[in-house]
């Protein structure tokens, strides 16, 4: 049995594979994501990402659509009190940026479409240089104070930006962020390997990568020559250059080895960092879910990490 991991220095155990709901009413219709959502539940997990502005980039949507789908899934499983749900404030068109009356809103709206009491883990959506990032904690804090807040993170956030912020916190006395999601994965590791780790594993957050498999790029279906009728198709084409086939077929060769799917051993990869609680992927249909959960079973050889690394680098 998968065993869950301590998130950072909160009291929370996470699966150490965090579904991302970013697919739920913009790829996958509410019937496909409760079967997904059924499907990752049955497997022992409990760590499901959101924000508000999913989907809102999909014409007629105004976002808080995944939210909603999520909300009324637990409500019909009555699992809530199992579940682990991370949502974010601050990217949606109508309610942009991390001013106190804008992360109130949000807070509030998210609760109503998760139909919840509290929401677990409520991130930044991305830093906010226009709002004093004291304002910003003060109104984070008061929602923690509250209880509709259990812990707050940061996403997208540089080193001296997240630095600063939990300098603040300290000062001040207000709840702290306690994990960071940045873009990071096998194919792109300059937003976070350097700094930013250094930061995490220094103030000891935990780290949860969005993109962890590079839009569908690290599962292995997107090659030369293929044709795959998804939406990100053309969010990889600059992967597949010669590093990205290199990248590809020492996967191909691990997986093989291990008996396992292309997609397990590229999150198997992040796993192996210490500083890393729970990678997030997504999944529209049971199947692609298949293919990602053997991940967090998955041990990868030193010299398996290091050849990865080396390639990707």
């Amino acid at each position: 049995m998968t065993i869950n991991r301590r998130f950072g220095t909160t009291d929370l155990q996470v699966f150490p594979l965090c579904l991302g709901g970013n697919v739920f009413g913009w790829t996958a219709d509410e019937r496909q994501s409760f079967e997904v959502l059924d499907a990752y539940s049955a497997a022992g997990g409990n760590f499901v990402d959101t924000a508000d502005a999913y989907s809102a980039w999909v014409a007629g949507h105004a976002g808080g659509e995944s939210e909603t789908i999520i909300g009324r899934w637990m409500k019909a499983r009555g699992n809530r009190a199992s579940m682990i749900v991370a949502t974010k404030v601050g990217r949606l068109a109508s309610m942009k940026g991390l001013s106190a009356k804008t992360i109130r809103s949000g807070a509030e709206a998210s609760l109503r479409r998760l139909d919840t009491g509290h929401i677990d883990l409520y991130f930044a959506h991305a830093d906010d240089p226009d709002t004093p990032l004291e304002e910003t904690l003060r109104a984070f804090d008061a929602l923690v104070r509250e209880g509709k807040v259990r812990y707050v993170a940061a996403s997208n956030y540089t080193a001296p930006r997240l630095a600063e912020a939990l300098a603040v916190s300290r000062r001040e006395g207000l709840a702290p962020y306690v994990a960071l999601q940045p873009h990071y994965n096998l194919a792109h590791r300059q937003d976070y390997e350097g700094a930013l780790r250094d930061l995490c594993q220094r103030e000891q957050l935990a780290c949860v990568p969005y993109f962890a498999l590079a839009s569908g790029f690290l599962t292995g279906k997107y090659r030369a020559g293929a044709t795959v009728d998804s939406p990100r198709a053309a969010w990889v084409k600059d992967y597949l250059d010669d590093r990205g086939r290199r990248l590809l077929q020492a996967l191909d060769e691990i997986a093989v080895a291990h008996h396992t799917t292309v997609a397990a051993v590229a999150l198997a990869w992040l796993l192996a960092d210490a500083t890393i609680a729970a990678p997030i992927a997504s999944a529209r249909t049971k199947e692609q879910l298949a293919d990602l959960l053997p991940s967090v079973d998955l041990r990868l050889a030193t010299g398996e990490v290091a050849r990865l690394a080396a390639i990707g680098s």
